[in-house]
């Protein structure tokens, strides 16, 4: 009994495998804990292989030219219209938008807020904090057209826009 404790090599034969398992046992219990699918707010369709979104308003944002300025301060959210439909009255200027805040990485952590029409464009009255990263998706009630961005980490504005360029 005592020759076997004292060969290294016989550590070998029985640590190897146990600490395989080990680690096998961690990397299933970290892979379950990490949560499920993709980290993406559409609506995604799965047929075989292939995952396919609706991108209709994006396809309407471009075509009506829209464009957005979201500023970030004390005061809450501020977002200014830039041209396009907003300008030319296409998109009421007196009913509120939907503004989905999401995580990059983290879900528990996304938001969706209800901007009010006010002076300038639509106001919110949120603290957001600015140490991450946050990714922008703007929408009316009736989701007829979108408008994305992000919002960098430290940064008190970004720029929201169609999702789709012209190439």
């Amino acid at each position: 009994m005592a020759a076997k404790t004292r060969n290294p090599v016989m550590w070998l034969v029985i640590g190897l495998p146990v600490l395989s398992i080990v680690a096998g046992v961690g990397l299933v219990v970290i892979s379950v804990r990490s949560g499920g699918g993709d980290a993406v707010i559409d609506t995604v369709q799965r047929t075989a292989q292939i995952q396919t979104t609706e991108l209709g308003p994006d396809e309407r944002a471009q075509s009506m030219k829209l464009s957005a300025v979201m500023h970030v301060d004390a005061k809450g959210l501020e977002l200014l219209p830039v041209g396009g439909a907003f300008s030319s009255g296409e998109v009421p200027r007196d009913v509120p938008l939907t503004l989905v805040l999401s995580h990059p990485s983290d879900a528990t952590l996304d938001r969706s807020v209800e901007l009010r029409p006010s002076e300038l464009g639509w106001h919110a009255d949120l603290a957001l904090p600015l140490d991450h990263d946050w990714l922008l998706q703007l929408a009316p009630a009736d989701t007829r057209w979108r408008l994305r961005g992000r919002l960098i980490a430290g940064q008190g504005a970004a720029h929201l826009g169609p999702a789709l360029r012209d190439e």
